[in-house]
């Protein structure tokens, strides 16, 4: 009983710790940056005057000032390797390789990510409700509302991907209308764009559902294979948990799946064929 209580207690701390970091966060300060930040002064002081002395000695000396300061790379490993967007972005670039579409539409997907990864390889068309300024081969872009319909491309294209993106939709994040069925309409309307037996690449925060407004919604994997049972077949699905680490190949059928595999925020990876 005891014990009970103060995992509750901790819990509900923890909690209330998060929402406090993302309210700072919000505001431009991430106390994480500045603590480690904080660790790394030091050293970097006196590597600056350890410098500074090499420097005078120098016959030409550089132009030198203290104007640059990053305190975190040092901490830091050499590149993320973890986490959503990383993996998730590499795992369906990879399947869009492999798979060979004639037609790829990308609808709210981060540009600087996976983006930027399939149009190394191949054209894709990208679809976002945020205008973009854009000159760049193998990407062209069309401002719209998805929520509002297919944007009269019925059918259009035998691929299409929706990463990290369908869970904004209907909160206001990003200009858009709050609508409480937000998804809902954004998917019919990615199901109008994708031609039969196309497929859809879509992933989404996984866990306990709910709303964290206005950042994005958590879906139980059970709500995402009924929102998708009249229209697709489940072809592969994958996910990555809250350590993020991805686990590839999982069966999202089975009894861990359906507890959400004990996820607060994990990220579903779904390829879907529409029948």
């Amino acid at each position: 009983m005891l014990k009970t209580l103060l995992y509750g207690v901790r819990g509900r701390s923890d909690r209330s710790l998060r929402v406090a970091y993302r309210w700072l966060q919000a505001f431009g300060f991430d106390p994480r940056v500045f603590f480690r930040a904080m660790r790394g002064v030091p050293q970097a002081v006196v590597e600056y005057f350890s410098l500074r002395r090499q420097n005078r000695q120098l016959e030409s000396p550089w132009a030198m000032s203290f104007s640059s300061p990053n305190f975190n790379d040092r901490l830091a490993e050499s590149g993320a390797t973890r986490g959503h967007y990383f993996l998730q972005d590499l795992v369906v670039a990879q399947q869009i390789w492999a798979a060979q579409p004639q037609r790829h539409v990308d609808v709210g997907s981060r540009i600087d990510g996976f983006v930027a990864h399939v149009a190394s390889f191949r054209p894709i068309e990208v679809l976002d409700i945020r205008p973009l300024d854009l000159q760049i081969d193998n990407i062209s872009f069309r401002q719209c509302d998805i929520t509002l319909g297919s944007n009269g491309l019925d059918e259009y294209a035998d691929s299409v991907s929706c990463l990290h993106a369908l869970e904004h939709i209907g909160l206001g994040r990003y200009g858009d209308s709050p609508d409480i069925d937000g998804h809902a309409r954004a998917l019919e309307s990615l199901t109008r764009i994708l031609k039969r037996q196309g497929t859809l690449y879509l992933s989404v925060p996984i866990g306990q559902e709910r709303i964290e407004f206005n950042g994005h919604r958590v879906f139980a994997i059970a709500t995402v294979l009924a929102m998708t049972r009249d229209a697709f077949d489940l072809v592969d699905f994958s996910y990555i948990d809250d350590s993020g680490l991805l686990h590839k190949r999982v069966d999202a059928h089975f009894g861990e799946a359906r507890r959400n595999f004990d996820l607060r925020y994990g990220c579903g990876i779904f390829q879907f064929r529409r029948r």
